[in-house]
């Protein structure tokens, strides 16, 4: 087994909830849902105000070769159809709004069905019609994923169960409340790919989950794989170097080393869209931090307004000094708990208020360098960008960092070498020089 390079070890921050069952929260009066939830296009609305709509409902449709249909997340009414911040980027975004009517009525396809028969093609079809998405953060749809380039060899399916964002439990409870339904999941993403090497791979710190996932396993070929305890080994790359000791190339993705990476959560959705033509419309979500009063891990349907989540926690404690959508290394930041959760939303992490420290001068100590999972050089990327200097940090591989915000954890000057960048990225897409 590999290990990867860098990495840190933050306080995991998981005790509030890890132990707590998922529960399901009541259904809001109002759902807020953006069409642009996923990586590439945004879906395209055809519903408008005053259509009646069920749950699984289709209010947006697949709009481009990587995009996937956005489905209602309860039944009612559409209210309106207008240009909304979104959550994350705060980029105008179509959203629908759906007033509930409270029957939480499916849509009439909603339904179990055979799926012996079903040719890889149609399998992938139900998951792209189903509009799922990747659910570890990224949302980049599943049916895209599973249909690499032809000469791409793939010999190996991971599962990712490592959850290793500090603080965040949603997949955790979901290996041990349903294992049998990841590993269904998991059999139907690898008959898609048809490899015969699967891999399940968990930290360490969750061995009631390994245990639930070896018991569920047992009468299978997958390989349950414990591997040591470090962040950010649940990204992608750091995963296949800790799996199989390969290495992604430069600007590569997993399929270039013959390997395809799946949340665990992910999977759960695939077998819903599968077996029960179920959309992505619901989720887990863990609600936590000291700014919480009771932290829990939800079922939380999609467009929840956030506060609604925070309220059946029990509402704030104190003053809350930010809310983040996910965890305290990837997560971004809310401008407000008005604002919906999305597909990719693993978690809500409700800080207290307290003053952010000024940034300092790099002292030149390399902390970030040996931190850094992908072998960049942080300070050098930094310096570059402050500099104006775009496209050397762009030839010094700016585009393979990550964003694990290891460099910004373990630097003593506080410098924010993240956000810096996140910006310079955003720059140089903006020019087209991505």
């Amino acid at each position: 087994m590999g290990k990867f390079r860098g990495g840190i070890h933050p306080r995991e921050s998981k005790a509030a909830t890890e132990h707590k069952t998922i529960e399901v929260v009541p259904l809001p009066p109002r759902v807020f849902i953006p069409l642009a939830q996923h990586t590439g296009m945004p879906s395209r609305p055809v519903v408008k105000a005053g259509d009646r709509v069920c749950t699984g409902t289709v209010i947006g449709e697949q709009d481009g070769k990587i995009s996937v249909p956005t489905h209602a997340s309860l039944s009612g009414t559409v209210a309106e159809v207008k240009e909304l911040p979104h959550p994350l980027t705060g980029k105008l975004t179509t959203t629908v709004i759906i007033d509930s009517d409270g029957l939480d009525t499916l849509a009439d396809n909603i339904k179990e069905r055979d799926i012996t028969g079903l040719t890889p093609e149609e399998i992938i079809t139900a998951i792209r019609q189903a509009g799922v998405v990747g659910l570890g953060g990224a949302a980049f749809p599943t049916f895209f994923k599973l249909q690499p380039p032809r000469d791409k060899k793939i010999d190996t399916l991971i599962i990712n169960g490592c959850e290793c964002e500090p603080f965040l439990t949603a997949d955790h409870r979901l290996m041990l409340e349903n294992p049998n339904e990841i590993v269904d999941g998991t059999q139907i993403i690898a008959r898609v790919l048809g490899v015969k090497r699967v891999i399940i791979a968990i930290e360490d710190n969750k061995p009631d989950a390994i245990t639930a996932i070896q018991e569920a396993t047992a009468s299978t070929e997958i390989t349950v794989r414990a591997l040591k305890t470090k962040y950010p080994q649940g990204a992608e790359k750091q995963l296949i170097k800790a799996c199989l000791n390969r290495e992604v190339p430069s600007g590569g993705l997993p399929a270039d080393v013959g390997c395809i990476v799946q949340n665990v959560g992910t999977a759960v959705a695939v077998r819903e869209a599968v077996r029960f033509n179920r959309p992505l419309y619901e989720r887990v979500v863990t609600i936590t931090g000291p700014g919480v009063k009771e932290p829990k891990n939800l079922r939380v349907r999609i467009g929840t307004p956030v506060r609604h989540l925070i309220d059946f926690c029990g509402g704030y404690q104190g003053t809350p000094g930010k809310i983040i959508m996910g965890g305290p290394m990837m997560g971004i930041a809310l401008a407000n708990d008005s604002v919906p959760t999305l597909k990719g939303t693993s978690g809500i992490l409700v800080l207290e208020k307290e003053t952010e420290p000024e940034e300092q001068d790099c002292i030149r100590c390399a902390r970030c360098i040996q931190a850094c999972p992908m072998g960049l050089s942080p300070t050098r990327l930094n310096y570059h960008i402050r500099a104006g200097r775009l496209t050397a940090a762009r030839e010094e591989h700016l585009f393979d960092c990550i964003e694990c915000g290891c460099c910004a954890y373990v630097c003593p000057a506080r410098i924010r070498l993240v956000h810096n960048f996140k910006y310079a990225k955003a720059e140089l897409i903006a020019q087209g020089k991505r």
